[in-house]
C-alpha cells in the first residue's frame, strides 16, 4: 500500500465527532457583527484558528471568538462552519485569501459577488452549492422571506489552515459612517 494507515481509537476519534446539538454559536467579533442587517450566529466546527496578523477589516473568516473555539480543533487544510440567520440577514461585503464554498442546509440563499463595479448572485436552495476562489468579494444573505422569523442554516467550507476575511472598502466606509466602527 502506497498511503500511510494509522489506527485510532474512539477517544482519539470523539475529539473529532461534532454533534450540532452541542455546537456554540457566536454572533460577534467580525467588522459588521453590530450592523443591523448583518446579525447572524456562527459555528466554527472543523479548524478556524485565529489568523496572524488579524487587525480592522482583516479577521478571522468567522470572528476572533468563534476562532479561537473550534468544535474540532484540527489544521488539516480546511475549514467548515455553519450560519444561522433570518432573512434579510448575511454579512457584508468582503473576500478571503482561500476558496470559500457555501452549501444552504435550509432556506433560500442569495450569494452575491462584485465584478467590474456590479453585483452579481445567484439564488440557492438546500444543498446547492457555490464556491468562490480567493480574492473575489462575495457575501450571502438569507432570502427565505415567506419565513420572516424563522432562521435557515448555511454552511460554509474555507480552505486553508489559517483564512483570513477582509471586508470590502465600501462595506468599512459604510461601517463607519453608521458609528459601528472606529474611524
Amino acid at each position: 500500500m502506497a498511503l500511510k494507515t494509522i489506527r485510532v481509537t474512539r477517544e482519539e476519534m470523539r475529539k473529532r465527532v461534532a454533534l450540532f446539538s452541542e455546537l456554540k454559536g457566536f454572533d460577534g467579533g467580525l467588522p459588521d457583527s453590530d450592523h443591523p442587517e448583518c446579525k447572524r450566529t456562527l459555528y466554527n466546527v472543523v479548524g478556524f484558528q485565529p489568523p496572524e496578523g488579524a487587525d480592522g477589516a482583516t479577521t478571522s473568516p468567522v470572528g476572533a471568538q468563534a476562532a479561537e473555539n473550534a468544535s474540532i480543533k484540527i489544521s488539516e487544510g480546511f475549514n467548515l462552519g455553519y450560519c444561522h440567520a433570518k432573512p434579510g440577514k448575511g454579512p457584508m461585503m468582503h473576500n478571503h485569501d482561500t476558496n470559500e464554498t457555501f452549501i444552504p442546509m435550509t432556506g433560500r440563499w442569495r450569494c452575491s459577488w462584485e465584478v467590474d463595479g456590479q453585483v452579481e448572485a445567484f439564488e440557492l436552495g438546500p444543498h446547492d452549492v457555490i464556491s468562490f476562489p480567493p480574492g473575489v468579494q462575495r457575501r450571502f444573505e438569507n432570502i427565505t422571506f415567506d419565513e420572516p422569523d424563522k432562521e435557515h442554516l448555511l454552511m460554509f467550507v474555507i480552505g486553508g489552515n489559517q483564512p483570513k476575511a477582509e471586508f470590502s472598502p465600501g462595506a468599512m466606509d459604510e461601517l463607519r459612517e453608521r458609528g459601528l466602527l472606529e474611524s
